[in-house]
């Protein structure tokens, strides 16, 4: 049933707001633009080529993306090109002279993204729900408007893509049993794979990166906190079993190539990464996206061992003109002593750890964190660890060409916070740390 309804994706137009191709005026062309967009359909994680032909010479245009993500909601960008001698433009070579961002950005219209119009900034369009929808974007090009806020005229050509984060070959499977919830997602073939676990801290299910995973060679586990079916609704206490049953499940599947599997987080995902692989001899590698060295806002169980949550200062949070919160100075130091037992024990992993990190997250000091955790494993006699630091890159770092979204809601504090970063920094961490994610995971669960 997949393959057909992936055959027919491929060939149908997207429900966008349809656009005709209209030829230039023989003053500025000589023949009809023409926009190639390849491949019509792949996979959130890979590059698109985008092309324009026929223009006149020098020309300048605009190419402008729409997107319409899973649940409807708009998203666009665009920049300002100008064609070459021949009227062709290239956005492999070609400069990007203004819009949403400048220079040669091949991806450029992909990563700078945002809601159209009056839409909440925070909606992110990264789909939960991947299996049946693909991101859909169109491209259209239009002739450079004279005044910068004058209205973009018809589009001259116009392209549409669709942006899948899965495969109809993955096989998936929803998990209702050992009290486990979440969603595990198998390559297609004999396997063995090697095993993964993905969790976020922002609450539900999210299989986005679960599922690109998949696609790139991971049996992996979508394992969702709270939010979700009938696990609590807010984040409550947590214990280690619920996540040592997550990590027996991933090694005992028949297609999960063993005995040790990894774990990847973002945000309280990557500190609950950390405790897995302080307590748990099973994980092999952890990669940790902007987490915290110690167990944060609620209290996690390790058998005998308690870790209390590191408390916020609510005093040390500030709203913005916009009514959006300051949060990165509220979490209290883990380097102080009152706060000792909620330092997670990373001198008893021994896995091997990815530490991922925007020098601009403000939603905690993430840099700072990774710094407390390196010393503290060297001071142990561990060489066990990798840093990425990305100056001017925010809290989510995402898969590649994600959009960016410098606002989002604190699943603890209900309100919105600032992620921090900058758009075209973000999009590079986003972009390279995803490459050295692959290959980091690749090498230590082989």
């Amino acid at each position: 049933m997949w393959k057909v309804a992936w055959a027919a994706l491929r060939t149908s137009r997207l429900p966008l707001q349809p656009r005709r191709s209209m030829p230039t005026s023989s003053l500025s062309s000589p023949k009809a633009a023409t926009l190639t967009v390849k491949p019509k359909t792949g996979l959130a994680d890979e590059p698109l080529d985008i092309k324009v032909e026929g223009l006149g010479p020098g020309e300048r245009v605009t190419l402008r993306a729409t997107a319409i993500s899973y649940r409807g909601r708009r998203f666009h960008s665009l920049a300002h090109y100008q064609a070459d001698c021949r009227g062709r433009l290239d956005l492999a070579r070609a400069p990007a002279l203004g819009g949403d961002f400048t220079g040669v950005e091949p991806m450029g219209l992909l990563w700078s993204l945002t809601p159209a119009g009056s839409q909440d900034p925070r909606l992110s369009q990264m789909p939960r729900g991947v299996m049946r929808n693909p991101l859909k974007v169109e491209v259209t090009v239009h002739r450079a408007p004279r005044q910068p806020a004058e209205p973009l005229g018809p589009a001259l050509a116009s392209a549409q893509v669709q942006r899948w984060f899965s495969t109809p070959e993955l096989q998936r499977a929803r998990l209702r049993a050992r009290g486990l919830r979440g969603v595990f997602l198998v390559p297609s073939g004999d396997g063995p794979f090697p095993g993964l676990i993905d969790m976020f801290g922002d609450g539900g299910l999210n299989e986005s990166r679960t599922s690109l995973l998949a696609c790139r060679g991971f049996a992996t586990l979508a394992l969702p906190l709270f939010g979700y079916e009938d696990l609590p609704p807010i984040m409550k206490d947590l214990n280690l079993d619920y996540f040592e049953e997550a990590a027996k499940f991933v090694q005992s599947h028949p297609k999960v190539k063993g005995p040790n599997i990894g774990v990847i987080g973002s945000g309280k995902g990557a500190e609950l990464a950390f405790s897995m692989a302080s307590f748990l001899p099973s994980i092999a590698a952890v990669v940790s996206i902007n987490g915290c060295v110690s167990n944060t806002a609620t209290t996690l169980t390790c058998g005998r061992v308690i870790l209390p949550g590191l408390p916020l200062n609510l005093d040390k949070i500030s709203a913005t003109d916009s009514g959006v919160y300051d949060v990165k100075e509220a979490l209290e130091d883990p380097l102080d002593p009152a706060y000792q037992e909620s330092r997670i024990p990373l001198e008893k992993a021994s896995a091997h750890f990815l530490f991922i990190v925007g020098e601009d997250d403000r939603h905690w000091k993430s840099s700072v964190y990774a710094d407390i955790a390196m010393k503290h494993l060297t001071e142990h006699g561990k060489t066990n660890f990798t840093l990425l630091s990305y100056p001017d890159a925010g809290h989510r770092i995402d898969p590649p060409y994600s959009p960016f979204f410098a606002v989002a809601l604190d699943p603890v504090l209900g309100v919105s916070v600032l992620g921090g970063g900058q758009l075209k920094a973000h999009a590079i961490a986003q972009i390279e740390s995803w490459k050295k994610i692959l290959e980091f995971l690749h090498l230590h669960l082989g």
